[in-house]
């Protein structure tokens, strides 16, 4: 009896916590949320600059960095619920937290963020006097980037990143060690994002490996040195 007295309990409180806590959503299903929710209000929590370049219609951005972002938010309702998103998920989920500790009780995090939203060419607006993205990288001086007969590492990263930032040590140690050897290229995602749009570079960090222009190997996130080294040292 006891024992599925637990189990009622702790199906109750996952129930309620996916109906009133923070919910990550897949882009398709965030998008399909939001079209099901009128009274819903649409949380941008990039920085301006970001949110100048492309945002997803109707929302409203607060920076996630600014110091007053915790008194902002609380200009939102409560009552209602709230979509949020940022980059790549990472800034988004650290503010879903936050609308949660503040007494937001729905709230809708959008997995992947603006990256994934606009790989699956879901609509966005960008306001008249839109800031032009910086051109970037062209596709000949990667493919003469890549073209080398020796592996070269690409990092996508971007300065606000949390992984990306914890990942730069080891990315250095390995660029020293293979000097010579190998090349290893860190690409600001910021700056570039017409050449990560074409390569598919749908979230940071990405690491792309490449030898006499084909691609070998791919791999995402947070990941150990070891696996670095093993990708690297099996194409020298």
């Amino acid at each position: 009896m006891k024992i599925l007295k637990f189990l009622f309990l702790f199906l109750l409180v996952g129930i309620v916590s996916t109906s009133y806590g923070q919910t990550p959503l897949a882009v398709d299903t965030f998008q399909k949320k939001l079209a099901e929710t009128p009274q819903g209000q649409l949380l941008d929590v990039r920085t301006p600059d970001e949110y100048g370049q492309g945002h997803l219609p109707g929302s409203t951005n607060m920076d996630f960095r600014d110091p007053v972002f915790a008194q902002k938010i609380e200009t939102m309702d409560k009552s209602k619920p709230v979509f949020v998103y940022c980059l790549s998920g990472g800034r988004s989920g650290q503010a879903a937290k936050l609308l949660a500790e503040k007494g937001f009780t729905e709230i809708y995090d959008m997995q992947g963020g603006y990256l994934k939203w606009s790989a699956a060419d879901l609509p966005s607006e960008k306001p008249a006097n839109a800031i032009k993205a910086p051109a970037g990288m062209s596709q000949d001086e990667f493919q003469q980037l890549i073209a080398s007969d020796k592996p070269v590492l690409i990092d996508f990263y971007a300065p606000w990143c949390a992984p990306c930032k914890q990942m730069m040590p080891t990315l250095n140690k390995l660029t020293k060690e293979y000097e010579g050897k190998a090349q290893i290229k860190t690409i600001n995602y910021d700056e570039n994002k017409a050449l990560a749009r074409t390569l598919q570079v749908d979230e940071i960090p990405v690491f792309l490996l490449y030898k006499s222009g084909k691609l070998l190997w791919r791999g995402m996130g947070l990941m150990p040195e070891k696996e670095f080294r093993e990708i690297i040292e099996a194409n020298l």
